[in-house]
């Protein structure tokens, strides 16, 4: 093979910052994932991180948007939302009591995922969390 060929498929979208578009996220990566084992676990992913940039980040007022991004190769699922910014902190992982009616969700993710990454991304952040499609939850075989 060809060292600048991949075998990783990419599909993005871009979506306004209205609560709707959480399910409009969900329902696209429903669609692309629809054979793989792995999809309802992606499915939840995007949707907490889209909630997440509506919710806390310049992406949900007015004219802010996200974007998301998926790559499937044969050895991972990676899911990536991007934010506007505008918040003085990056996203963290937190770990809030079980009565706590906020900032449990990227810790949920965390426990979903096998890895998340979070960094800076013109001016907002991107939050990526990878399926590896060899392994169960937790980083063991399936």
């Amino acid at each position: 093979m060809h060292e600048y060929t991949s075998t990783a498929r990419v599909w993005g979208l871009t979506c306004p910052g209205f609560p709707e578009e959480v399910s409009r996220a969900r329902r696209w990566t429903r669609d692309i994932l629809r054979d793989s084992p792995l999809a309802e676990d992606a499915e939840l992913i995007v949707s907490e991180l889209s909630a997440n940039a509506i919710l806390h980040t310049a992406s949900g007022k007015e004219s802010g948007s996200f974007h998301l991004a998926l790559a499937v190769s044969s050895q991972v699922i990676a899911l990536s939302v991007t934010d506007d910014g505008g918040t003085g902190s990056a996203p963290a992982i937190g770990h809030q009591d079980q009565e706590a009616e906020h900032g449990r969700g990227l810790g949920m993710v965390s426990v979903i995922a096998h890895r998340v990454l979070v960094h800076d991304s013109d001016g907002g952040h991107t939050v990526t969390a990878e399926l590896f499609t060899g392994a169960c939850r937790g980083g063991h075989p399936c």
